[in-house]
Formats: C-alpha cells, structure tokens, sequence
C-alpha cells in the first residue's frame, strides 16, 4: 500500500491527473465505493481531501462507516468534469485515524467545516488508473496505472 505522496514521487503525471480529476468542481468530489456486509458494493459520493502526503476523507455515522470499520476495502472514482472526458480511479484499503493532529491537519485542508462526529479515514492506495481519452471522446481510451507493487507504466 502507499500514500498519495508516493504515486505524486513515483508517477507525477497521474498524481497531476487525479488532482485535476478529483478536484474538478474546486474541491474533492468522488464516488466511493464500500463492501456491504453481504459483500456488495454501496456507492456513495464523498468529498475526498488530501492533506500532508495523504489522501483521506471524512465520514459521517452512516452505513458507510459500518462498511470501513468492518471491512476497509474501498474504490474511489472521480466524477468526471465538463470539459475533460478523463476518468480516475483509486482502490485499496481505509485506515481510521483517531483525533488528534492529523486531524487537525485534515480538517485545514478540507474545503468546509468539519462536525465532531466526522470521521477521518486515510486512504492506502493499492492501485490506481487513469483513462484519458481523446478530444474529441474516441475509443479506445489510453490508460495508465499505478500499483503499490509495480512502478508507473502503460497498460
């Protein structure tokens, strides 16, 4: 698993996109997808942040949370943006944070306030991918990936 801070050392062009993606509207915006305990998918939209080498988000009570806290596997995809046609998207594992000054430093850098009963979740990254598709859209899309095991490369 690694951090954001490592796909942005070890692949610059697709941390670039995945900013672009994820931040599109001016602040984080995704869906995110948790394991149910049934063992399927539950597909929210989120807010991601990312702050210091991390890429987290809050949580508020909700069956989302029960999923994390149970089972942290996650995917998190962009929303895609009006005038870019790109995707991207993140999986691995959510890791809760207890208060305290990494929270502190979450709550900074996300783009409203927090409420006490938000829960921070850092994401650990096992893979991610970014399709980028011509101008205008054509098919097929070029991809690129990242994986905690590999280095950058084309897929």
């Amino acid at each position: 698993m690694a951090d954001w801070a490592e796909i942005e050392d070890r692949a610059p062009d697709i941390a670039a996109a995945g900013r672009l993606l994820f931040f599109y509207p001016g602040f984080g915006f995704g869906y995110f997808a948790t394991v149910r305990r049934d063992g399927g998918p539950r597909v929210h939209p989120v807010n991601p942040l990312i702050f210091g080498p991390t890429l987290g988000l809050f949580v508020v009570p909700s069956p989302k949370l029960a999923d994390l806290r149970r089972d942290g596997r996650f995917a998190l995809h962009s929303v895609g943006a009006e005038t870019v046609n790109d995707e991207f998207y993140v999986t691995g594992t959510a890791r809760e944070v207890p208060d305290g000054d990494r929270r502190g430093a979450a709550v900074s850098a996300y783009h409203g306030p927090v409420a006490v009963d938000h829960v921070l979740f850092e994401l650990d990254i096992e893979r991610v991918l970014w399709a980028r598709y011509a101008d205008p859209p054509a098919w097929p899309p070029h991809y690129r990936h990242w994986t905690a095991r590999l280095s950058a490369g084309a897929e």
